[in-house]
Order: C-alpha cells, then sequence, then structure tokens
C-alpha cells in the first residue's frame, strides 16, 4: 500500500498492554489478575507487575499522576520515522511527553481518538 507516493508504515499488535492504575488501586488490581483470575505472574516490582496475557503481556502499572485507571497498547512497525510521518499526516497527535521510553526503544506515543494512549515502535 502507498501513502502519498510512498509505502506506508504496515502496522502490527505489540506484545504489551497496559493498565496504568491509581497507586490507591495497585494492589487490589494486582490481586485481581493473580489471586482472582490466576493469571501467571511473569515479574513484579513496587510500580509494576507483569502476567501472561496469552500471546502478550499484561502489565500493571502504579500510576501515582492518575485518578482513574487507563488502558495503553502497544503497535509495531518497521520503520518509526514513515509511521510517525504517515499518521501526523492523517492528523494523528504525537504525544512524545506522555512518559519517557525505556533505553534503546525506538518509538513515540500516540493517542486514538479516543483518547487512548498507544505506543508506536521498532517491531
Amino acid at each position: 500500500m502507498k501513502h502519498d507516493g510512498k509505502a506506508a508504515a504496515e502496522f502490527r499488535p505489540g506484545a504489551n498492554i497496559a493498565i496504568k492504575v491509581p497507586a490507591s488501586e495497585y494492589a487490589q488490581t494486582v490481586a485481581f489478575y493473580r489471586d482472582i483470575l490466576a493469571l501467571h505472574q511473569i515479574s513484579s516490582t513496587e510500580a509494576s507487575t507483569v502476567f501472561e496475557f496469552g500471546a502478550q503481556r499484561l502489565w500493571i502499572d502504579r500510576a501515582d499522576q492518575l485518578s482513574q485507571a487507563e488502558i495503553w497498547l502497544e503497535i509495531t512497525c518497521h520503520d518509526v520515522a514513515a509511521a510517525r510521518e504517515q499518521l501526523t499526516a492523517r492528523g494523528i497527535r504525537c504525544c512524545d511527553t506522555i512518559e519517557p521510553l525505556p533505553g534503546g526503544v525506538e518509538g513515540f506515543w500516540i493517542l486514538n481518538p479516543g483518547n487512548i494512549v498507544h505506543l508506536v515502535r521498532r517491531a
């Protein structure tokens, strides 16, 4: 597929889904996935717990600045620069200040029209 005469970026679902929860709900949310749904826990720190979630990883992240939970999704592509150009040309807002990316991650943040955060990163 072409976009304005250039090869269009090809997007795929990523391996990660994050649920950002207020600090006051973090322990109960982790317990829900661990104790009630009995999902396999991969790792845990004071601020983040990761579970197997089918082919994906489900991250429960403590977000002290939030007053309600949010779901964040990961999208992958092979050409991050082309993806950014293509998305911004279509009116999608890039929001690089949402959260610093981990070292070595090439990507950027966007919001969909419903204000759901997506990390667009190199596959």
